[in-house]
């Protein structure tokens, strides 16, 4: 398994535990839940499971605070049951609980990739730096020799001068 694909496999599963536990409980088999409630509530549901499927926690906590928003102003217009309430709140309790997990690890991700790209910007500063001081404290080469014989009377002439044959 590799880092990239956990974070995926958290958000999938969240959205699937999403997806399964709030559209029981804003179902409507029964009195506790009124339809035109459950229909606002199961809207809610879907933007959370499409936010997770697309693998954005942040805009799934989002609108996991829109359906929590909903679901209190329909309880408190009495379309939903107390006992109802407190069902889905359980389920989207465990569901925040999943995505702020996932918010932490995609930060800590993010945070170590920083510290790695930073470390390596370091070591390439490091590095040419070094080669800059090494090219700076190479010595010039020395000149080449002069390849005529200088015999002093700076003429540079080959000739017999000089050895006793003028």
């Amino acid at each position: 398994m590799n880092a990239e694909w956990r974070p995926s496999l958290a958000m999938a599963v969240t959205a699937a535990v999403l997806a399964a536990g709030l559209l029981a409980g804003c179902g409507t088999t029964d009195a506790s839940l009124q339809p035109s409630a459950a229909r606002q509530l199961q809207a809610r549901v879907l933007e959370v499971s499409e936010a997770s499927s697309r693998n954005d926690p942040a805009a799934a906590l989002k609108a996991l605070e829109n359906l929590e928003s909903d679901l209190a102003a329909a309880q408190s217009k009495g379309q939903v049951s107390k006992e109802r309430q407190q069902t889905i709140t359980t389920i989207a309790a465990a569901v925040r609980a999943d995505l702020n997990d996932a918010v932490a690890a995609a930060a800590a991700k993010a945070a170590d990739e920083a510290r790695v790209a930073e470390e390596a910007a370091a070591a390439q500063a490091s590095r040419e730096a070094a080669q800059k001081e090494a090219a700076a404290q190479t010595p010039a080469p020395a000149p080449a020799p002069a390849t005529g014989k200088d015999d002093g009377d700076g003429d540079d002439k080959k000739g017999n001068g000089g050895k006793g044959k003028d």
